[in-house]
């Protein structure tokens, strides 16, 4: 599937996909909530200690891609809300991107 046009992805030279994510930790569920500052604004269920919330983060977007949790990396953002995180370019073909589309604001 090809990646669609979205303000937080960027596709790197090696074919690796960035996606910009701003997380609101200790959410009652985990579920996208639109954008925050061109980053996909996820609520996240996970609470924000021991770095919980990252591996939940990483957990969630391979899972909502359908790739596998090795192929999604925490590259920035360790400790802040507005993270960054790599998809693997041997997986960007195979993942759902069309999944990371925030609901419209009707």
């Amino acid at each position: 599937m090809a990646v669609p046009q979205l303000p937080f992805l960027r596709i790197e030279k090696d074919g690796a996909i960035i996606v910009d994510v701003h997380v609101m930790p200790n959410a009652p569920q985990t579920l996208i909530q639109g954008l925050h500052d061109g980053a996909l604004r996820v609520r996240l269920k996970a609470p924000p200690v021991d770095g919980k919330a990252n591996l939940a983060l990483q957990a969630w977007l391979a899972q909502t891609l359908g790739v596998p949790r090795t192929s999604v990396e925490l590259i920035r953002g360790d400790t802040a809300r507005r993270k960054q995180l790599r998809v693997a370019a041997s997986h960007v073909k195979a993942a759902d991107w069309e999944r990371l589309t925030p609901p419209s604001a009707d």
